[in-house]
């Protein structure tokens, strides 16, 4: 059963890099989990995944951000539901991207690119273009969504741990390994962290670091498997 949201349980601080801009061009490697790690999306089933109503919405969401907004680039091999959590990658590129550059881009290039101030979400407030505003906007259209096709149409009830997890991808060895570790996801579904009965006995991820170490892990696994 889903719950009802209660602000006393669910009101968290912000995860986000401090002072980092979400808007600029580049990649995003972020991971999203359902409220208490419920299996709202479907089952894998001999290493792949079997979408449910639910898990269908949420994908079908991902991909409507991009259409939504022209400077986000979504791809099929950079994106994964599973049962509890999804891990997808999200390109920012284009206009929203290069205008904010222009505009952060005086004469200290370095310093403003490690740690521009004006366009980090504050209190909620949407900022065109962001990664947390896409993220949200996601999440909220896919609770949405869920909540209009329940036979009842129920309104109010929570799907999404309130908060996610993102990485910066910083050269190609990292996207390769992330892509790799999103497509295998389903098939590594028993040593999953976000599986409560992993074969590897860990807890689930507390911050994205946890998801990057593991990235690194089975990338290894795999490549040596194959």
């Amino acid at each position: 059963m889903i719950m009802k949201y209660n602000p006393e349980i669910h009101h968290r601080r912000s995860i986000r890099l401090k002072g980092y801009d979400y808007t600029q061009p580049g990649a995003y490697f972020v991971t999203f989990c359902t409220y208490q790690r419920m299996h709202l999306f479907g089952d894998v089933v001999n290493g792949e995944m079997v979408l449910n109503d639910a898990g269908k919405i949420a994908r079908d969401e991902w991909f409507k951000t991009a259409e939504l907004r022209p400077y986000v680039k979504l791809y099929e091999d950079e994106f994964v539901i599973m049962p509890n959590h999804g891990h997808g990658i999200i390109w920012i590129e284009g206009e929203v991207g290069t205008r904010r550059r222009r505009v952060l881009e005086t004469g200290e290039r370095a310093r403003q690119r490690r740690a521009p101030t004006e366009p980090v979400e504050r209190f909620g407030k949407p900022v065109e273009g962001s990664i947390p505003t896409i993220v949200r906007a996601y999440k909220s259209a896919v609770t949405y969504a869920v909540n209009a096709a329940h036979p009842t149409g129920q309104r109010g009830a929570v799907l999404w741990q309130r908060n996610y997890y993102e990485h910066i991808i910083r050269n190609d060895r990292e996207l390769d390994n992330i892509r790799w570790y999103i497509l295998n996801n389903p098939v590594n579904w028993q040593l999953d962290r976000d599986n409560a009965i992993n074969i590897r006995k860990l807890s689930p991820p507390e911050k994205m670091e946890d998801y990057v170490k593991d990235v690194e892990e089975m990338t290894l696994k795999l490549k040596a498997d194959n």
